[in-house]
Formats: structure tokens, C-alpha cells, sequence
């Protein structure tokens, strides 16, 4: 079992205790990107933290170390891309050294350097600790925070795709595509980032 500790959080799995906190920010007016993943009732809340509880290496609950309480979520999902002609039932994948890393901050913990602080933590435990070589993430184009997020931790932007994908409706029922940034990082980058205290 991983967990991650900084000065004010710790990252940890996820337990059935956590279903009141976790209700707290699920619960709620979520980013276009998560409303799927809106719940509720503690009841589930209580099923998905089973499901979310058998990862204990790539999916952590932010803990603030001072209450226990928990104010969000932080995970990496892993990306191995195989080109069709070189993918074969005999021959198994190569591991993935490729990770994509999502957030989710409770609102009322909003502004306080939460994101940062659990997002760089995040980072280094994949670069230092799983030996993971790229990291990239996906940002909504209204999502100026989250834009700033990946700048300020390093991030290069390495393309903008108009109207990529929808994730609501509108009152016609008619989906509404938003325009998406692709951010990166390299394990060399964010070596080299640390080094010159940056």
C-alpha cells in the first residue's frame, strides 16, 4: 500500500470511512469532465470507494493531515500505446511508462495551494518512485486554473483541440463539444525542473 506525504496533506487509498467526505465534493456541482462521476447518496459513495479501494498504488484520497479530513481525490491512469501491426495475442505489452493524472478538489478547499501541493507530489512519486517517463493530462479550454496548474508545475502544451469531446447537454438535448489543451512532461524535464529549484 502507497501513500504520498507532504507538509499539509497526505495522499493515501481510499477507505470506507472517507463516504461522508467524499459525498461532500461528488456530491456537488462538478467540472463538465466529472459529471459522470456524480453521486447521490452514501450508499454510493460507499460502492465506488469499494472499486476505488483496490488500487492502492495510483489512486490516492487528499487528506489534510492536520483534521484527517478528506478534501478531494488525485489518480493516474496509465497510457501504452501499441500500433496495430505490432500488437499480437503472443506477445504481452510492455509495462506502461506512460501515466495520465486527474484531479478533483473539494470547492471550499479551492484556492489554498491544494492542487499544487498534491498534484507535485503526485508527479514525484511517478517519476521517482514508479520510474514513469512521460506524464500528460487533458484541460478543459474554459479551465484557466487548471491551465495555470500545469504551467506553474512545468507542463508544456503541446496541442489545443477545437470542439474535442462533450461531456453535457444543452436544454435541447444536444451535446456541447469544448475545446481541450494536451499538457506533458518528461521525466528529464521534470528532473531538470527540481534541479533548478524552479
Amino acid at each position: 500500500m502507497s501513500s504520498i506525504e507532504t507538509e499539509r496533506l497526505l495522499l493515501r487509498p481510499f477507505r470506507e470511512s472517507d463516504a461522508a467526505d467524499v459525498l461532500e465534493y461528488l456530491g456537488g456541482p462538478l467540472p463538465h469532465c466529472f459529471a459522470p462521476l456524480k453521486l447521490s447518496t452514501l450508499d454510493e459513495v460507499r460502492a465506488e470507494l469499494a472499486k476505488r479501494a483496490e488500487d492502492t498504488e495510483y489512486s490516492f484520497a487528499i487528506v489534510l493531515k492536520e483534521s484527517g479530513k478528506v478534501i478531494g481525490e488525485i489518480d493516474a491512469e496509465p497510457s501504452t500505446y501499441v500500433p496495430p501491426r505490432l500488437r499480437s495475442k503472443e506477445t504481452p505489452l510492455p509495462p506502461p511508462d506512460t501515466f495520465s493524472p486527474s484531479l478533483i478538489l473539494n470547492a471550499a478547499y479551492q484556492g489554498r495551494g491544494f492542487a499544487y501541493e498534491s498534484t507535485y507530489a503526485l508527479f514525484d512519486y511517478l517519476f521517482t518512485r514508479k520510474g514513469v517517463r512521460r506524464i500528460f493530462t487533458y484541460v478543459d479550454g474554459y479551465n484557466a486554473r487548471s491551465q495555470h496548474l500545469c504551467e506553474k508545475l512545468g507542463l508544456r502544451c503541446e496541442a489545443r483541440f477545437p470542439e474535442f469531446v462533450s461531456f453535457v447537454k444543452d436544454a435541447e438535448g444536444n451535446p456541447v463539444y469544448e475545446d481541450t489543451f494536451q499538457y506533458a512532461i518528461l521525466k528529464k524535464e521534470w528532473t531538470a525542473k527540481k534541479t533548478s529549484g524552479k
